[in-house]
């Protein structure tokens, strides 16, 4: 059986939830993570999964920032127990189970935090969690090696050279630097495979995040590619395409990212 995960940061979900539905024409999606939904779960929009046809959804959210959702076509269940993440309960990981072609698929939606301006954990604290939340991910999988799993999200980190519009210039800006490459990289290692580079040659320039500070993005192409999507060794056998839907960006009111989809058998 076919299935076509997508991956979003939406940057407020109360905001741009009508963009939703471009983005499940453009891509017609099983299932569709989001980040950044911003809003708490008492005041969550239940009624945006049935207006664009996904029954099942969960959702961890909080005031104001942060926030994870899962939409899904297939029924969810949710995985309980998953870490508190550096003890901060800050609503940067959901995990459900998936029915699919009667074996089950572990699903993880992560928001990795961003880690602030100044690359430098011991002045700055975002810096510190950020490296420590990598660290602490890393760990887990190696205690538990994941099996028949995908992991998505806007991990807040572009580890190749060719996932930013600039290598030598972004190496010491944050979501680029040496300690969180290297983190990102060994926390891949613990038994996934980077799907969207499955596909696409490590020499190729790739991205999925734009600032909204280049007034003419796509001109300046000053890009990060901070979207991913990872599944367990075991089912990268099963990848069959990828889409990163680089014209979202241009959508009214568009987040700063672009969504991110894989399509695979399970």
């Amino acid at each position: 059986m076919k299935l076509t995960i997508a991956t979003w940061n939406i940057n407020s979900l109360r905001l741009r939830r009508e963009l939703l539905q471009q983005l499940v024409a453009a891509l017609t999606p099983d299932i569709v993570c989001l980040q950044e939904t911003k809003v708490p779960d008492a005041l969550f929009p239940e009624d945006v999964g049935g207006a664009i046809g996904f029954p099942y959804v969960l959702k961890r959210g909080m005031k104001g920032y942060n926030g994870v959702a899962i939409f899904s076509r297939l029924p969810l269940t949710l995985i309980e127990n998953t870490p508190d993440w550096c003890a901060k309960d800050d609503c940067r990981h959901l995990a459900a189970t998936i029915p699919v072609g009667g074996k089950v698929v572990a699903l993880h939606n992560f928001y990795v935090p961003a880690g602030g301006d100044v690359p430098d954990r011991d002045t700055n604290v975002k810096f510190a969690h950020k490296l420590d939340f990598i660290a602490e991910a890393k760990a887990h999988f190696a205690a538990a090696p994941p099996r028949r799993a995908v992991l998505v999200g806007d991990l807040n980190i572009a580890p190749l050279e060719h996932d930013v519009w600039s290598h030598k210039q972004l190496l010491n800006v944050v979501s680029h630097t040496p300690p969180e490459t290297a983190g990102l990289e060994a926390w891949l290692a613990e038994g996934f495979t980077d799907a969207v580079r499955h596909f696409v040659p490590a020499e190729q320039k790739l991205y999925t995040w734009w600032s909204y500070r280049n007034q003419d993005w796509e001109k300046s192409d000053r890009g990060r590619r901070l979207d991913h999507i990872w599944v367990s060794n075991d089912l990268a056998g099963g990848l069959r395409s990828y889409r990163i839907l680089r014209e979202a960006r241009n959508w009214a009111q568009p987040s700063d990212h672009v969504p991110v989809a894989v399509t695979l058998e399970v």
